[in-house]
């Protein structure tokens, strides 16, 4: 049995009182009255959010706990289990800089081409096993032919058949409304297709398709009647003003699920060099996006584990979901540990799919 959230049991500080404060920011007792007003209704300014992410660092837990208030209000202290299952992996024509599956990297990943139905439905009962509330199909490439899309519905419908309360998700690339109402027909419920970032750095991230196609994207999965799960990435080279327009952003869409993910530097892509994310600023970050989109379901998703480290469980504070065993071709946190980690850190799972 879950034990009950206490103060007491909150997870530790990320840094000791005293630490350098940035001159920008608001004082400490504004977080609270920023709370205020984002539950009374109110979108904040800009200022007021470029001043999130200037947070000094001796103020941030005190930011974490507003954010926390923010998020029980829709969600309280409970926490969702998603799984991916990379279900195309590789040979993607695109060129997005960050990614290891694009045309442009040279990373040792594995290659193939769509998944049969069977494997696919196969890897929905082990999503469930691990107590996921979330199952996510994602395919590499720029869209999704209308033979994916037959595939991919028929594993929907033989999935949502067994476990009529899985949450099912997908993530095609670009997607036109036609092929929207398919998915949404056959039972999925969220179309994943993240902006990634400011309309305005789009462009050093990728070249090959633009920052306006993933919002007519975006758009055509709503107008066939899907939920969208759509973020960002932390950590491209972006500004904090990228990072605000994205929220800001993503806000105006009206997004349902909300995943922030930070950059693994990984080898073979062209940001392989690029830095790792300070912890500080990926939970700055992940406040940003829930004083902006207080009622989304947001996830502290790819990159956590590498970024956090042992300060993960303050991500639990914004953020009201994540991944657990890994994700399209990186490692990630396991099941067991992740469970370990959100009931240490005074939150309750949501309960496990029965079939």
């Amino acid at each position: 049995m879950t034990r009950p959230a206490t103060a007491s049991r909150m997870p530790p500080p990320l840094v000791p009182a005293g630490s350098m404060a940035h001159a920008d920011s608001l004082p400490t007792t504004r977080w609270h009255e920023l709370a205020e007003r984002v539950l009374g209704g109110e979108v904040l300014a800009r200022a007021e959010a470029q001043a999130i992410l200037a947070c000094p660092d001796d103020e941030l837990d005190a930011l974490l706990e507003e954010a926390l208030r923010i998020r029980e209000r829709r969600w309280g202290r409970r926490v969702k289990l998603c799984v991916l299952k990379n279900a195309r992996s590789g040979l993607c024509p695109e060129d997005c800089g960050y990614c290891s599956q694009s045309r442009v990297s040279t990373a040792p990943i594995d290659t193939y081409t769509l998944l049969e139905e069977g494997v696919l439905r196969a890897a929905a009962d082990a999503a469930v096993e691990r107590g996921a509330r979330r199952y996510c199909m994602v395919t590499s490439g720029r869209g999704a032919a209308d033979r994916d899309i037959d595939r991919i519905c028929a594993a929907t419908r033989a999935i949502k058949e067994k476990y009529p309360e899985l949450e099912i998700c997908v993530s095609l690339g670009l997607l036109d409304r036609p092929r929207a109402e398919r998915l949404h027909e056959a039972g999925v419920g969220w179309v994943n297709h993240n902006l990634n970032t400011s309309e305005r750095f789009h462009p050093e991230i990728c070249s090959t398709h633009t920052w306006a196609d993933r919002v007519a994207t975006v758009h055509a999965a709503q107008a066939a009647g899907l939920a969208v799960c759509c973020g960002g990435i932390v950590g491209m080279g972006e500004t904090d003003d990228d990072v605000v327009d994205l929220g800001f952003a993503l806000a105006a869409l009206g997004v349902d699920s909300l995943p922030v993910n930070f950059l693994i530097p990984i080898e073979g892509t062209p940001f392989a060099e690029r830095e790792r994310v300070d912890a500080g600023r990926a939970l700055r970050a992940l406040c940003l996006m829930r004083f902006l989109n207080p009622d989304a379901d947001i996830r502290a998703a790819g990159g956590r584990e590498h970024t956090l480290g042992d300060a993960q469980a303050r991500a639990l504070l914004p953020a009201n979901s994540i991944f657990v065993d890994g994700y399209l071709t990186t490692s990630g946190q396991a099941v067991a540990s992740a469970r370990r980690m959100v009931e240490d850190a005074g939150f309750t799972l949501e309960d496990g799919i029965v079939a």
